[in-house]
C-alpha cells in the first residue's frame, strides 16, 4: 500500500466519526513527533497494540480487500492480571472484504455502529482446512440462529452477532451502500499470533511513502 492510501482512509474514517459523533483518544489525532515526544505512552500503546491500523492483507487491492481499524483499548494475551477485554472500530468501503479467518483465543462480537449494512459469513473446516457442511450457530443480540455455511447474515445499524472461537468468519459492507462502520468487543486481541487466515494473506501492509505520515499505525509508535 502507498502511504498516501493509508492517510486518506484514515481520514475519511475521521470524517465518519465526526458524522456519528464517536470521539477517540488524544493520541488518535497525534503526529509522529507527538508519539516521539511521549516514549512511555507509545510504549504502552505499541504493546497493547492499540490505534490505527490499515491492512490489505497483501493484496495489493485495497478497494477489494481490506480494512481501517482504530484499537480503543486491549489487554495483553501472554501477561497476568492484564485486562481481559478489547474494543476496536473497523471502517470498510462499499463492497471491501475482510477475509475469511478464524482466532483460537479470542471470543468476539461484531457491532454494525453505523453506515451501510454489515455482513458476514461463516463456515468451519477440519484440520486440512477443507470447508465442512456443518450448519453454524450464532448468537445474533441474544437470539440464537444456525446457519449454513457461506450464508450470508445481514447486520443492520445496531446489530450485533458473536463470533465463536475456531469458526472462520469474513464481513463487508454491503454493496451498493456505501461505507459501513463496526465495532468490536472481545477478549484480549493479538493481532500478530491470534489471527488464522483460510488463505495465505499478510496480516501487515507492506508500505510504499511516497507522502509524510498523516497518524503512525500502532505498530510504528
Amino acid at each position: 500500500m502507498k502511504r498516501s492510501e493509508i492517510n486518506r482512509s484514515i481520514q475519511e474514517a475521521k470524517i465518519l466519526l465526526e458524522e456519528y459523533k464517536w470521539s477517540l483518544p488524544k493520541w488518535a489525532y497525534w503526529s509522529k513527533s507527538n508519539y516521539e515526544s511521549n516514549p512511555k505512552l507509545s510504549e504502552y500503546l505499541r504493546n497493547h497494540q492499540m490505534g490505527w491500523d490499515v491492512t490489505d492483507f497483501g493484496r495489493e487491492n485495497f478497494k477489494k480487500e481490506g480494512i481501517v481499524l482504530f484499537c480503543i483499548r486491549n489487554g495483553m494475551q501472554d501477561i497476568k492480571n492484564e485486562k481481559p477485554y478489547a474494543e476496536k472500530l473497523l471502517f470498510m468501503q462499499d463492497g471491501q472484504v475482510i477475509p475469511f479467518h478464524s482466532h483460537k483465543i479470542k471470543l468476539e462480537d461484531i457491532i454494525n455502529r453505523g453506515g451501510a449494512n454489515l455482513v458476514l459469513e461463516f463456515v468451519k473446516v477440519d484440520d486440512q482446512k477443507n470447508p465442512l457442511e456443518d450448519e453454524i450457530e450464532v448468537i445474533i443480540d441474544g437470539e440464537i440462529k444456525k446457519i449454513k455455511p457461506y450464508e450470508p447474515l445481514v447486520l443492520q445499524r445496531g446489530e450485533s452477532v458473536t463470533v465463536d472461537r475456531n469458526v472462520y468468519h469474513k464481513f463487508y459492507a454491503e454493496k451498493g451502500n456505501g461505507v459501513a462502520m463496526a465495532g468490536e468487543v472481545s477478549q484480549v486481541n493479538d493481532d500478530k499470533k491470534d489471527n488464522y487466515f483460510l488463505e495465505p494473506v499478510g496480516r501487515f501492509a507492506k508500505i510504499e511513502e511516497d507522502e509524510e505520515i498523516l497518524h503512525p499505525l500502532w505498530n510504528e509508535i
